[in-house]
């Protein structure tokens, strides 16, 4: 319904009643800020073009993206989301914070998150993840209770990485990628993710079969209109 990754989309899905929590993703500008931004170039959602890490956190907020209407919207650095947040984080909002850090290392990214969800006081409602298993054994060596979620394509290979030693608590796999009996998944959180229609693509109305995931072994689901189920 709006633009990914922006204050606006931030806001209205904290708006929905029964929401569990929201995820964005995070990179490293090229002076060292956290920007909340999914690829890593900025062709796609803005009027930008080239790769995010080679802009400062000034240029990134002159760049604009289209939310319609005429409205337009920022990327936003995590302190704007976690000033936009808090209060309902406190209440009880949980938030997936992906490092995009699989593709470029972004170094010293580990740090720098894990220090702001402390100085917000928001340790117990940020979940951490990433496809690269070397950034979460970071994260947990930087937060020992830190909740961790091991991401790949399938959750045979969640479960490899978890077991490689990255210090996972959850399994975050594609949800067609549940390729192991529901008996193998026991004592994990299986957080599946979808595709699914991105702003500005029309919407299907399609409802997924939330029963037959949960059969499969998945215990939650990240979705990009989860108005259609609450």
């Amino acid at each position: 319904m709006y633009p990914e990754n922006t204050l606006t989309a931030f806001k209205k899905a904290a708006e929905i009643d029964g929401l569990t929590g929201i995820e964005l993703d995070i990179q490293l500008t090229r002076d060292g800020h956290m920007a909340v931004f999914h690829d890593e170039t900025v062709d796609r959602t803005t009027d930008g073009s080239g790769e995010l890490r080679q802009y400062t956190l000034s240029e990134l907020k002159k760049l604009r993206i289209d939310a319609g209407s005429g409205k337009q919207e920022q990327i936003p650095a995590m302190e704007e989301v976690f000033d936009l947040l808090q209060d309902k984080m406190k209440q009880g909002l949980k938030m997936n914070i992906e490092l995009k850090n699989s593709i470029f290392p972004y170094r010293g990214m580990e740090q720098k998150i894990v220090d702001m969800v402390h100085q917000y006081g928001l340790q117990s409602r940020v979940i951490y993840s990433s496809f690269s298993a070397l950034s979460l054994e970071r994260i947990r060596q930087l937060d020992p209770e830190a909740e961790i979620g091991i991401l790949d394509t399938k959750v045979s290979d969640c479960l490899y990485k978890l077991k490689g030693g990255c210090g996972a608590d959850a399994l975050h796999p594609f949800w067609r990628g549940i390729d192991l009996p529901k008996e193998r998944l026991q004592g994990y959180a299986v957080r599946a993710w979808l595709t699914g229609h991105l702003y500005p693509e029309r919407p299907t109305g399609t409802r997924l079969d939330l029963t037959f995931l949960e059969k499969l072994g998945i215990t939650d689901v990240f979705l990009n209109e989860p108005e259609k189920y609450l």
